[in-house]
């Protein structure tokens, strides 16, 4: 099941109190779509979901469901280490219209692959929406290997993965031996392409807020066969794809998107902003991709 190729893993845009801003939300959504996302995910790690609360995340995805009038989909992030938790903000997520839920892995509590397996079946279970599962070890500490992924994957309403690993050899293997149905997601930018060459199926991504459209670009050219132009765009956005994590994320992002006039607010703590020099980096990214793209 596809929801799009290039979803972005929305910010959440805060006003100068730090509360959810609804109105830049609105703005930040309508920019998205116009821009190269076939998709949304809202109160993902990107979306700063561990500062959000219950009713700020459901808040969140109404709004976002609302704005968006099904012109592109809207995944909710959903996921906590709690599993319980996880099920009652699912329940409630399923009346606001949402497309799907995305699960990251319990963080902290360091599972085994059999606690991590009867987390998200349980989950799943608790609900008719259609699951993305989210592997990223760097912040969860725990791997979801592959074999617990195709034990996952047939579970009915489970229809895919983002497996922000960075591991290809793993993805490939998800791949081969999971139905055709079954959908992978890779979670880092740069690997983008090389996923799509070994079947994946695009990009749940951070970058996309600030070259969704040059992503785009370049997966028609490796669809349409130009493989050569598709490489290309790879190595011309991979400053891009870097710079957005050059600070711990969303502050880069979100310092990149103010850069281009989009007000989405600043960041909550434990993230702090940019200093000078990170500002002075990151911009000198982006005004060499604007300007190699004129």
């Amino acid at each position: 099941m596809s929801f799009g190729r290039i979803l972005t893993a929305m910010v959440t845009p805060f006003d100068d109190n730090s509360k959810v801003d609804l109105f830049k939300t609105t703005e930040l959504v309508e920019y998205l779509i116009e821009n190269g996302s076939d998709g949304l995910v809202v109160a993902g790690t990107t979306g700063e979901s561990p500062t959000l609360s219950v009713d700020e995340k459901v808040q969140l995805f109404n709004h976002v469901v609302k704005v968006v009038d099904g012109r592109a989909t809207v995944i909710a992030g959903t996921g906590s280490n709690d599993t319980q938790a996880s099920i009652e903000l699912t329940k409630r997520t399923e009346q606001t219209g949402v497309d799907g839920i995305m699960l990251v892995g319990p963080y902290y509590n360091k599972p085994s692959q059999q606690g991590l397996y009867e987390h998200f079946k349980s989950i799943a279970e608790s609900t008719s929406l259609p699951v993305i599962l989210y592997d990223v070890p760097g912040r969860t500490v725990v791997r979801l290997e592959a074999d617990t992924v195709v034990r996952l994957s047939k579970i009915d309403n489970i229809v895919a993965i983002k497996d922000a690993s960075g591991d290809l050899n793993k993805m490939a293997e998800v791949i081969e031996q999971t139905d055709d149905e079954f959908v992978l997601y890779t979670g880092e930018d740069p690997l983008t392409l090389p996923t799509r060459a070994i079947g994946g199926e695009g990009v749940i991504s951070v970058s996309a807020h600030i070259i969704g459209n040059e992503m785009q670009e370049m997966l028609q050219h490796y669809d349409q066969g130009n493989v050569q132009q598709a490489a290309y765009l790879h190595r011309h956005l991979l400053p891009v794809m870097k710079g957005v994590f050059l600070a711990p994320s969303p502050a880069p992002v979100k310092a990149a998107l103010h850069w281009k006039g989009i007000d989405a607010g600043g960041v909550r703590l434990p993230i702090i902003p940019l200093n000078d020099d990170e500002n002075k980096q990151l911009v000198s990214i982006l005004e060499g991709i604007h300007e190699s793209r004129q």
